[in-house]
């Protein structure tokens, strides 16, 4: 979920709404050096779940990685990519081991240093990826708000650049599936609305090769933008797998917080 760099009162509203979900592991982007941010990853962190999350010092957005399962360890490969709070990654301690990555790709207008600021953060997130061992990216998901659409989306809005189009290319060069394409073949999804009524899908879950056969549901949530919790829709994605283990967290709900 796309968390627009919530201030603190909606981030006491993105929380509950967040507390009466059942997943694993949340991949919240847009996350900000503010109160609302502060106060959600906290209030995990109390609860008991474990919290991948770099700041950014410049005050720059980012990614955070919130997980009720153990992790078995960081994927220190991306900590070298342009902007390191944009990413947030570990393996969960599963079975099979899964990879997570959030990423949270910077907008762009057009002016020059944005363009180039995007485009390099792309450039080593790429980079990065192309470094993981081919069965760690295997047993990877890629899961945020990518700010770019594909070639096919329906309508092709003006302006995307070849490298925006290229990053869902290259995804796809490394063996990594559209989790929603998978799921719903062909069927246009919008994952955020601009003010003239226009739909773009920026928001993306990409499995690797061995997940693909686990894959059992794919699904974009619009009640977070109907409930103006945020202006994009959450994704949801589910996981076949042999085994998964789950820390004893705690209740989330604002102002209760009981930990057992």
């Amino acid at each position: 979920m796309n968390i627009g760099a919530a201030a603190r009162e909606r981030a006491g509203e993105l929380l509950g709404w967040l507390s009466a979900r059942n997943e694993d592991v949340f991949v919240l982007t847009e996350t900000s050096a503010g109160a609302g941010t502060a106060y959600l990853l906290d209030r995990f962190r109390q609860a008991g779940f474990v919290v991948v999350h770099t700041p950014d010092g410049n005050g720059d957005r980012g990614t955070a990685l919130v997980s009720r399962v153990p992790l078995m360890a960081d994927l220190s490969a991306f900590a070298g990519v342009s902007i390191p709070g944009r990413v947030a990654a570990a393996v969960l301690d599963t079975t099979p081991a899964v990879a997570v990555l959030g990423v949270y790709v910077p907008s762009r207008d057009r002016s020059a240093d944005k363009t180039e600021k995007k485009q390099a953060f792309v450039a080593s997130l790429l980079s990065a990826l192309g470094e993981l061992p081919v069965e760690l990216r295997d047993r990877l998901v890629v899961g945020g708000d990518y700010n770019v659409i594909a070639r096919t989306h329906r309508p092709l809005h003006p302006g995307f650049l070849p490298f925006e189009f290229g990053l869902l290319e290259a995804f796809e060069r490394q063996g990594l599936v559209d989790a929603y394409e998978k799921c719903s073949p062909g069927e246009q999804a919008y994952s955020w609305i601009g003010r003239t009524g226009d739909g773009y899908r920026y928001d993306y879950f990409h499995v690797g090769a061995a997940l693909t056969g686990r894959i059992n549901g794919c699904a974009y949530l619009h009640e977070t933008r109907e409930q103006r919790l945020t202006d994009h829709a959450a994704v949801a994605l589910g996981l076949g797998l042999d085994a998964v283990k789950r820390l004893p967290t705690g209740d989330l709900a604002d102002d209760v917080l009981t930990l057992f």
